[in-house]
Order: structure tokens, then C-alpha cells, then sequence
């Protein structure tokens, strides 16, 4: 099984802490839906046509804005070109832009799950954020999604933003589970070089919060949302038991996917699987118009080592870990001494639990990123 992942690069404006490529040109959406389906076509009886499409997901950008009817025809391509046994269908949504009609329309035309992008409910947050959507919005959207016929949907929530008291998290958690959703994921505010946020650090106007203050917004998380029934599964993800996104799953194990549209990202494994390959697309709007997508634009091949070691990085992200017997057989990679002893160390702390899998606990979740380095670095 694979999946792919679809690109769609407009946006009403730029938010404050976003990397991701977007523009905010609108004039351009039916030619891009109408080049995303040709590059499509062009995908036609090649490699990535062998195996049935397991998960597609519309991220951005912002998929949203984009017409039921724009949906559909892409989606109908993607069943015209490919061997399709989806179980997933994922669209990304802005509070702004969602309607009773807009979610009747996208479930008629075939997605199965709504990622609503709501970050928080603080108003003074969200024009920090420079979020394109009010918090009135954001709440009329939630009751508009949990009166409709998406059984599964997932709430965006950001925190470890600079002056964002314990109190105001609190609240923006308790506000999301008055909707009772399946899944959420919580980002911690991350500070990219090229974004606004990055400028306005970089220049001393904003201060980041310190690492104790973030550490209190996980713990506060993980607690209120595990006691809510919805349990951590990855570093940034909780959902309730069988709610897991199928797709980002898909990306932590390994899975090939063929990323569609400027700026998107694909994976695949080598016929011998003992190598891949991760390409990506330009950032380009006028480009891809152009019809310049067949050559990747930044390629990178995986040997078996640079494979071993992100999808350790990877599997340890996740509550389930990683099997060291995959790890061996697949990627022919065994710990070495330091490893072990730092595994070690890291059970003792309370921090891993180690036998045939080896999976951090909440407490190594927490600094999952800090104890990842450590172990590759040994």
C-alpha cells in the first residue's frame, strides 16, 4: 500500500510561524486543479501505479479553499490513474472557510476526514499568529463539523507560544473537547529562519518561552487530553483507540508515498529495497502552471544506513517504538555499545521501555527530539 499526498499552495495570508509554500494569488485555482490532474495523467503505468493507493491527504496551503466540485475531479483522476482501496481521505480546513454546504459537498465528493486548523481560541493568540480566522469562527466551525457526516476529524492545536499562560492552554483544551473529537494534534510552537516569527526572534522583538514553560504545556496536555479518553501515540499526536491518522502513520513506518503539486514531497523504496529515494517538487507556482514537474527538484538517495537511522529516529517518535527485529532484518541494523548503554541509562530515568520493541514513555516523549540526537550521534 502507499498514499499520496496532495499540495495545495493557496492561502489568504501568511501565518506568522508557517514554512510551508503557499500563495495568495486566487485567480489561479482552476488552472492549478487543472495542471495537478495532468500531472496526475503523467503518473499513468509507471512505478507508482503498481501499488493501491491506501491514503490520500490534501494538505497546504490551504485545501479548503478549493470547491467540492474541484475535489472531486481531482479525486476522480486519482481513481482514473491509480488502483485505489482508500481507507483515509484527508483534507486539510480553515475555520474561514468552512459551511454546512462546503463539508456536505467534500464528504459527497468523497473525503472521509476533516483536519481542522484552529491552533486556539485566544484572540490575542490568533493575531499573533496572524490566523486568517476569529475565534467565533473557529467555534462555529467545530459545531458545523460535529453536526455533519464526518464520523472522523482532527483538531489542530498550538501551544508554547510566547505569553501563552497555563490558564489560556487550559482553556483552548477544555473548548475542544466540548466537541468531543476523535484526534488532535498539538504542535509546540516551532520558530522557522524565513518565517515572520523567525524575523521578529532573529531581531530581539519576540522572545521565545523558555523550555520549562513549554515542558508545563506538554505535561498539561498530555494529562488533560489522556484523561479525556484521547491517548498520545506520536510526539504531537492524540487520538482515541482505532482514530490514529492512517497516513501520518504511513510516513513513520515507511511507507512510499508520491507527493502531487508545487512543493510536495514523495518517498519510494527501490525495486531491491535495499535503497530509496526522496524527491520533492518546486516551489513554484508559475512552474508547475507551465508544466515543469517531471524532473524532481531536490532528489536525495537513501542508502540502507541513512534508511536504519531516520526510521529509528522516526519509530521512536511514536508510542509503539520501534521492533528491533525490523530493524535487523529490514535495515540490517544492530545498536551499538553506547547505544545500548544509553538505552539503558534511559530506562532507569524512566524514560524508555526496552524488550523485543523499544518505545520511549511519556517522559522521553517529552524530549524525544534531544534524546533522538543523542542516540544517532553515538
Amino acid at each position: 500500500m502507499s498514499g499520496l499526498y496532495l499540495h495545495i499552495p493557496f492561502c489568504k495570508q501568511a501565518c506568522s510561524y508557517c514554512d510551508f509554500y503557499f500563495v495568495t494569488r486566487q485567480e489561479y485555482k482552476q488552472d492549478f486543479v487543472d495542471k495537478l490532474i495532468r500531472e496526475i495523467h503523467s503518473k499513468e503505468n509507471t512505478r507508482f501505479t503498481t501499488e493501491p493507493i491506501q491514503t490520500i491527504y490534501f494538505g497546504g496551503g490551504t485545501p479548503s479553499l478549493l470547491t467540492p466540485s474541484q475535489v472531486e475531479s481531482i479525486l476522480d483522476a486519482i481513481h482514473d490513474v491509480f488502483t485505489v482501496d482508500t481507507v483515509e481521505i484527508t483534507l486539510e480546513m480553515n475555520p474561514d472557510d468552512v459551511t454546512k454546504d462546503l463539508l456536505s459537498g467534500l464528504k459527497s465528493a468523497g473525503v472521509n476526514r476533516a483536519s481542522m486548523g484552529v491552533q486556539t481560541f485566544n484572540p490575542e493568540l490568533l493575531n499573533f499568529m496572524h490566523r486568517a480566522h476569529t475565534s467565533d469562527e473557529a467555534l462555529r466551525c467545530l459545531e458545523l463539523l460535529k453536526a455533519s457526516d464526518f464520523d472522523v476529524f482532527t483538531v489542530d492545536l498550538i501551544y508554547g507560544n510566547p505569553g501563552q499562560s497555563l490558564e489560556s492552554l487550559e482553556q483552548d483544551i477544555n473548548t475542544i473537547l466540548e466537541f468531543d473529537p476523535p484526534h488532535i494534534s498539538a504542535y509546540s510552537l516551532t520558530v522557522e529562519p524565513q518565517t515572520r516569527l523567525g524575523k521578529q526572534v532573529e531581531l530581539g522583538r519576540i522572545a521565545p518561552p523558555q523550555d520549562d514553560t513549554v515542558a508545563r504545556h506538554f505535561d498539561l496536555v498530555v494529562e488533560k487530553l489522556g484523561n479525556a479518553g484521547i491517548q498520545q501515540y506520536e510526539v504531537s499526536n492524540y487520538a482515541k483507540p482505532g482514530k490514529e491518522a492512517i497516513h501520518n502513520s504511513n510516513y513513520w513506518e515507511h511507507v512510499n508515498y508520491l507527493g502531487l503539486g508545487p512543493g510536495a514531497h514523495s518517498f519510494w523504496w527501490d525495486e531491491d529495497e535495499r535503497s530509496a529515494h526522496r524527491w520533492s517538487n518546486e516551489s513554484n507556482l508559475k512552474k508547475f502552471l507551465s508544466g515543469n514537474w517531471n524532473n524532481p527538484f531536490e532528489e536525495e538517495h537513501l542508502d540502507m544506513d541513512a534508511l536504519a537511522e531516520e526510521r529509528l529516529m522516526l519509530g521512536l517518535r511514536t508510542r509503539a517504538g520501534i521492533s528491533q527485529k525490523d530493524l535487523k532484518s529490514r535495515y540490517q541494523f544492530t545498536f551499538n555499545p553506547k547505544q545500548e548503554q544509553y538505552l539503558q541509562n534511559l530506562e532507569k530515568q524512566g524514560k524508555a521501555i526496552l524488550s523485543e520493541r523499544i518505545q520511549l514513555t511519556t517522559a522521553g516523549l517529552k524530549i524525544a527530539d534531544a534524546i533522538l540526537l543523542d542516540l544517532v550521534t553515538m
